[in-house]
């Protein structure tokens, strides 16, 4: 009988969402030296209020780009042994359709 697979009703899901992305954070990680790769570094995005962390990984050019919710954030990109940020951007707020480019880093030798 057919009754018998009939389904009661619509499957509603409650579960956890990610977050609301409020904006864009974007920049380039450049190098002073041709011996250090800004190629597949992390970057770390931290949330000042909320402590929430959002990390990428820059791609061939040193490029990375973060989608992150509303708020105020400290940027990071790691560093290795013997290196040390000869530029960083300033922490940087943003707001809902936010697009903040040229965040960018220069990491040099110590």
């Amino acid at each position: 009988m057919l009754a018998a697979c009939q389904h009661p009703g619509p499957i509603v899901d409650f579960g956890s969402r990610p977050p609301t992305v409020g904006g864009t954070i974007s920049g380039i990680v450049t190098t002073t030296d041709s011996s250090i790769s800004a190629e597949n570094r992390q970057v770390t995005v931290t949330n000042v209020r909320t402590a929430t962390r959002y990390e990428a990984r820059t791609a061939i050019d040193g490029g990375y780009t973060i989608l992150v919710p509303e708020g105020t954030y400290h940027i990071e990109v790691a560093l290795e042994p013997g290196e040390l940020y000869a530029k960083r951007p300033e922490t940087t707020h943003i707001d809902k359709g936010d697009l903040d480019l040229h965040l960018d880093f220069v990491i040099a030798a110590k």
